[in-house]
């Protein structure tokens, strides 16, 4: 496996330990409060990044099965390098807050204590899902978005686009837990 399929592996595997690490000891309450009406919870954020990754899964499965080829847009289409860019930029920076390109994306209110490890366990797939397709030049495919079909960017773009939006709900989860009335757990409590 070369360098860069490492690289964006130990990237997912770091996010899923911090996941694990961060919001692992939380109770079902903890999980599921919300910091406001139109903010997300911990839960809710690993469930939007379990469900938007999900979306590529099919593409992945085309990717492995070795007879997947460019569309005649991907091979064509002018916006790909740009779209490319445009989203890895659009994830990588918290200030802006971005909509949910697809209501099927968006997570619903309340989340079963299970999503930690659910989230974890996803990712431990998509690994296995970016491995299947090591050997693929990732410069050369092209991917089209689950979300609006114009929209196009290489394979690489769409790994880095991986981790930077997964790494940007993360960041997002942890602020939840750091605002003002986040839940104190029990046993906490007991002990102040």
């Amino acid at each position: 496996m070369d360098e860069r399929i490492t690289y964006i592996r130990t990237e997912m595997e770091k996010i899923a330990e911090d996941a694990r690490a961060s919001f692992g000891g939380l109770t079902g309450d903890q999980l599921n409060w919300k910091p406001g009406e139109n903010s997300w919870s911990v839960g809710q954020c690993l469930d939007h990044l379990i469900k938007t990754n999900d979306q590529f899964a099919p593409e992945f499965e085309k990717l492995a099965s070795g007879n997947r080829k460019n569309t005649f847009w991907q091979r064509h289409s002018p916006l790909t390098g740009w779209g490319g860019r445009f989203l890895i930029k659009a994830v990588s920076e918290d200030s802006k807050k971005a909509k949910a390109p697809s209501k099927a994306i968006v997570p619903p209110s309340e989340i079963d204590e299970s999503i930690v490890d659910a989230f974890c366990a996803h990712i431990a797939e998509v690994n296995k899902k970016i491995e299947s397709v090591a050997g693929i030049d990732r410069k050369k495919t092209v991917v089209t978005s689950p979300f609006l079909a114009v929209f196009t960017y290489s394979l690489d773009d769409a790994y880095t686009v991986l981790v930077e939006h997964s790494k940007r709900h993360i960041r997002q989860a942890k602020r939840a837990m750091q605002a003002d009335g986040f839940p104190v757990a029990a046993e906490a409590a007991t002990h102040a």
